[in-house]
């Protein structure tokens, strides 16, 4: 199939019109909602954040290793824990103990998503690279934005969050 150049106006002028894969586009997008269930805004539904393939919770860091290393460490397969429907992942069995002991200090906040949206009402995933401990807990962020806009008031956010997390918590676990 060879590209078929059309007059076009304001951005697109002078670009090549490719009706072939503009139907492929579509035809994907379609399909993959209608088969699969998803779509470029899917929403997430575990109540701690898992990727969906590997079955890791925070991507397989080392939740414990933002405390002690103040910076996100991947974990590692020989150190690994199940807690809450996911498989963790730690550096070392120090790091493995001390979660198991104690997963609601060293685990995430509103298992993993990020807590200016789920202030909002919404649930986003955090991203284990955007982080803050604050009073102690892990926060994980889905943009550095919100980082930083947490960051300017932790207290507001938590309280919010903390309100509205119970609800979402049960809509994720249907």
């Amino acid at each position: 199939m060879t590209a078929q150049r059309q007059e076009r106006n304001g951005p697109w002028a002078g670009s090549i019109f490719r009706p072939g894969i503009a139907v492929l586009a579509v035809l994907a997008t379609v399909l993959g909602q209608a088969y699969w269930g998803f779509s470029a805004h899917a929403v997430t539904t575990e109540r701690v954040v898992v990727n969906r393939y590997t079955g890791l919770a925070i991507e397989g860091f080392d939740p414990v290793g933002y405390f002690v290393d103040a910076r996100p460490m991947i974990g590692q397969a020989d150190f690994e824990a199940s807690q809450a429907g996911a498989v963790w992942r730690f550096r070392n069995e120090g790091n493995r103990a001390a979660f198991v002991a104690h997963p609601e200090i060293y685990g995430p906040q509103f298992g993993g998503y990020d807590p200016i949206d789920v202030a909002r009402g919404i649930t986003v995933a955090g991203n284990p690279r955007f982080w803050v401990i604050s009073k102690g807990r892990l926060y994980l962020f889905g943009r550095e934005q919100s980082r930083e806009t947490f960051s300017a008031d932790p207290s507001n956010f938590v309280r919010e969050a903390k309100q509205r997390w119970p609800a979402l918590e049960q809509d994720l676990s249907r």
